[in-house]
């Protein structure tokens, strides 16, 4: 299928969903599904950072096994199947550059996605269609829109999914929060959030260059823009292009931000100006 008229039917089946709240539930509640001597089969979609870090976190427990390993990117996927394998003792049995293989796997019980921004929503959806949990990296889309598809397609097809605010899962977040709700700090007036290591994430100007060997890019790419390779924008860089993220903002403010609104029980904002 072309690339166009992949997005086109992929579209096609986002609509129609029903809106209602996203709920996400800790994985001990789908650990606690699992029957004596069965093992719930993880896909990973994206393996070269959080994803493969997630993948590891869920390999603690003991009725847990990855059977698909999906990058873009050769010599990661082969990379971490060589790392699962020393963890595991074997290979995951599917290994593929072709996320939607992932989801066609009816063998695989929950997904995790740990693509670039701009694929979440449809990768999520998918799983969901497909009958499959999600764990999907932050932010959960870039735009109000994907996610409010994403939340109707939770609920349509009843799915788990959770949304790597990792702080959410820490308990000291929750011990912290409780502490400033408590009046032990008194009144609070205001809360300021900033990141401060900007200066990292300078990039020199580099020119296009050609895709690397064994990187499929127009699967990379997806349903952004369609631009010639440069290594600027490859991999962990994405996230400083509006193609396909939102900056520090969508990278660090979806916690930051977060810690302050659960710490001061907030609700969504009444207003944002930049």
């Amino acid at each position: 299928m072309d690339r166009r008229n992949f997005l086109k039917k992929s579209a096609i089946t986002a609509t129609g969903l029903s809106l209602t709240p996203l709920m996400g539930k800790p994985f001990s509640s789908l650990y606690g599904q699992s029957a004596p001597g069965n093992k719930i089969k993880i896909g990973l979609i994206g393996c070269r950072n959080q994803g493969w870090s997630n993948l590891k976190t869920f390999l603690q427990y003991p009725t847990v096994e990855c059977i698909s390993l999906c990058d873009v990117d050769d010599q990661w996927l082969y990379q971490r199947a060589a790392e699962y394998e020393k963890l595991k003792g074997n290979k995951p049995a599917q290994l593929v550059k072709d996320w939607r293989r992932v989801i066609d796997n009816k063998d695989v019980d929950m997904v995790i996605i740990g693509t670039p921004d701009h694929w979440h929503c449809l990768q999520m959806i998918a799983a969901c269609e497909a009958g499959k949990d999600v764990y999907v990296e932050k932010p959960l889309a870039n735009t109000i829109e994907e996610c409010d598809l994403m939340v109707r397609a939770a609920r349509k097809y009843d799915r788990i999914v959770q949304v790597g605010q990792w702080q959410r899962s820490d308990p000291h977040w929750d011990e912290a929060a409780a502490y400033v709700q408590s009046g032990a700090l008194g009144r609070v007036r205001t809360v300021k959030v900033w990141a401060y290591q900007t200066s990292k994430w300078t990039l020199p100007v580099v020119p296009d260059s050609a895709v690397p060997a064994g990187v499929d890019y127009d699967m990379w790419l997806g349903p952004a823009p369609k631009r010639n390779f440069n290594q600027n924008r490859f991999h962990y860089n994405f996230r400083f292009f509006w193609d396909y993220a939102g900056g520090l903002m969508a990278d660090w403010g979806v916690h930051l931000l977060d810690y302050a609104m659960k710490g001061m029980n907030a609700g969504l904002p009444s207003y944002v100006y930049g």
